[in-house]
């Protein structure tokens, strides 16, 4: 018994000897960005956690950013788009306030709801994480030239645009992650 985890080809193998109905062209695809996806989670949680940061405090940071300056949002808004309960969203939003990064503040339109709005210091810590993560993507994608790049992407955003159509509730989780 190896400690060592099958290669991504010995994996289709053993999947062909088991399941003969399996196509290892499209096992290879999906097998590859799995694992590529487990993968790169697992960078983007280390640079994550030498800034100080969890991923869940991330995906918030990075919500309000999208929405541009004030960079503000409702707290049910971000629940809603990241999948998360109220309650979870409630946990996030007390530790990020805490820690300096998120504003709580009454909503002036309607004084029973608040906002949450993002800090210079929850900015600096998104742009720190941007730049780390430019790095890191730049060097993933170093072997392939340009042209490749831009196809990988196209062929990536054609299958995105399948599952999402297919699985619209896919954003949401199970469970919570926090």
């Amino acid at each position: 018994m190896s400690e060592q985890p099958p290669t991504l080809d010995d994996e289709i193998a053993i999947y062909q000897r088991e399941f003969h109905d399996l196509d290892p062209q499209v096992e290879k695809v999906v097998n590859a960005l799995s694992r590529l996806d487990r993968r790169m989670n697992v960078a983007y949680g280390r640079q994550l956690a030498t800034l100080g940061l969890r991923n869940a405090e991330w995906e918030v940071l990075k919500e309000l950013v999208m929405v541009g300056d004030p960079y503000q949002l409702w707290p049910s808004t971000i629940a809603k788009r990241l999948g998360l309960t109220p309650a979870a969203m409630t946990h996030r939003v007390d530790r990020m306030e805490a820690e300096g990064l998120v504003t709580r503040e009454r909503d002036p339109d309607n004084r029973v709801r608040v906002i949450i709005g993002l800090t210079r210091e929850g900015r600096g810590k998104w742009l720190e994480v941007m730049r780390l993560a430019t790095t890191f993507e730049e060097e993933l994608l170093q072997d392939l030239d340009p042209g490749e790049r831009a196809t990988l992407g196209d062929l990536l955003t054609r299958l995105l645009r399948r599952v999402e159509a297919a699985q619209p509730d896919a954003l949401g989780r199970l469970t919570d992650l926090d």
